[in-house]
């Protein structure tokens, strides 16, 4: 498959998420999960992240918050590590959480920052 839009998602993706993360959910796509998996590159990665009107310093704070306030805490850490590529510092992401605490609850910002630390944690262990 491939078109504008995808291309475009694709390229996105691999630059936020990188190469290896890519390669690994590329590789475990099926038939029955390919349809769902376009969706995501066109419309997120093609259409939200490669837009134009913030930068993805911002957007990693939004989707972290967001993840966050809604409890989706499963893909926390893979943009905890995606911030080392957009550029949202780990106080980018403490102050993010700290909107979650007031706004949507401190059990989930605290949740989200257990998850965060860990992650930090570990890109620090194996950048050692």
């Amino acid at each position: 498959m491939s078109n504008d839009r995808f291309d475009k998602g694709m390229k996105v993706r691999r630059e936020v998420l990188g190469d290896a993360h890519v390669d690994r959910a590329e590789a475990a796509k099926t038939d029955f999960d390919l349809q769902f998996q376009t969706l995501i590159t066109e419309g997120a990665w093609g259409n939200v992240w490669a837009g134009d009107g913030i930068s993805r310093r911002e957007r990693s704070m939004i989707t972290l918050a967001l993840l966050a306030a809604t409890g989706n805490f499963e893909e926390i850490p893979m943009h905890i590590r995606a911030t080392a590529r957009t550029g949202a510092s780990k106080q980018d992401v403490l102050e993010a959480f700290q909107h979650v605490a007031i706004y949507a609850g401190v059990p989930r910002a605290n949740h989200a920052l257990k998850l965060a630390k860990a992650t930090y944690a570990e890109m620090e262990e194996q950048d050692q």
